[in-house]
């Protein structure tokens, strides 16, 4: 009995789009290369398109199929193959995680490194509690109390990626120093915990925080927000880009110019020393 048609998650659509990258590095058509797995054609075409999942088993077979031995690349890809449509943590918050955020959490969570230009708000992976409660509370026009707790709940869990046994999360994080001028009325020290919550992120190795001073030079970020996703070999970096209508992502080599542009975000910006300095000043202002 065929596989019934699966929801893509962005696991799944990885996985496509690797393999399809894989098949056409190697001259094979669809046709050719189902025919050697003894297949008929719509069932790669569905496997490649994120619609019918993939045995990790079948992954290797058809990478043999492909010419290609590598134990990292197969490694990799069988991985994927066996996660796409496995639960995560983030399942037991079905009610208020949409299944774009839960898409993007499963991303986080699979990437080795992570690039991050925020002009208006500080990183999810870097915020406080009360950031996060402030912050989801004043762009949502929906979410209940409860609701807008559990999603802060969310966003620290989240944050377990950086500490995470053997291989933490890379983070590189941009912040427009506007960002830190945000003033809650409600309670004025958070902003003042959050800056010193970017200061603690000095003494891990593995996070880097650069400030976009108010009167930089024009660079690529003035046209937006993003965040720059990569992963082991082979698998291509993603990027998300957000706004009120929800999450897009931009795979593959289309992901390219936003990785330029983060190089040229991070050469504008303040060096990680004075960006330091500068949040430590502006920590300080607010003890006064």
């Amino acid at each position: 009995m065929p596989n019934s048609p699966l929801t893509p998650t962005i696991r799944r659509r990885r996985l496509g789009a690797a393999l399809r990258r894989l098949r056409t590095d190697a001259g094979m058509t669809l046709e050719a290369a189902a025919t050697a797995m003894g297949w008929k054609s719509p069932k790669l075409s569905k496997i490649e398109n994120a619609t019918q999942a993939i045995h990790p088993s079948d992954v290797s077979a058809l990478l043999t199929v492909y010419g290609v031995d590598d134990p990292t690349v197969v490694g990799a890809l069988e991985g994927l193959a066996r996660d796409a449509g496995k639960r995560g943590w983030w399942q037991t918050y079905s009610g208020v995680v949409s299944p774009s955020y839960a898409d993007y959490i499963s991303l986080e969570a699979d990437a080795e490194a992570i690039h991050s230009w925020s002009p208006l708000v500080v990183p999810g992976l870097l915020q406080t509690a009360a950031y996060a409660r402030e912050v989801i509370a004043g762009v949502t026009t929906t979410r209940t109390p409860e609701e807008v707790a559990a999603l802060a709940e969310v966003r620290m869990a989240r944050q377990s990626v950086l500490t995470r046994p053997g291989s933490p999360l890379e983070l590189w994080a941009v912040i427009h120093e506007a960002a830190l001028h945000q003033r809650f009325t409600v309670r004025p020290t958070i902003m003042r915990e959050q800056l010193r919550r970017l200061l603690d992120t000095a003494d891990i190795p593995n996070i880097t925080v650069q400030l976009m001073p108010l009167d930089s030079t024009a660079h690529p970020g003035v046209l937006g927000s993003f965040t720059l996703s990569s992963f082991p070999s082979p698998m291509p970096p993603v990027v998300l880009l957000e706004n009120l209508s929800g999450a897009a992502y931009v795979e593959g080599d289309e992901a390219t110019p936003f990785a330029k542009a983060f190089d040229r975000i991070r050469a504008t910006a303040l060096s990680v020393e004075d960006s330091l300095a500068r949040i430590a000043e502006m920590e300080e202002g607010h003890r006064r």
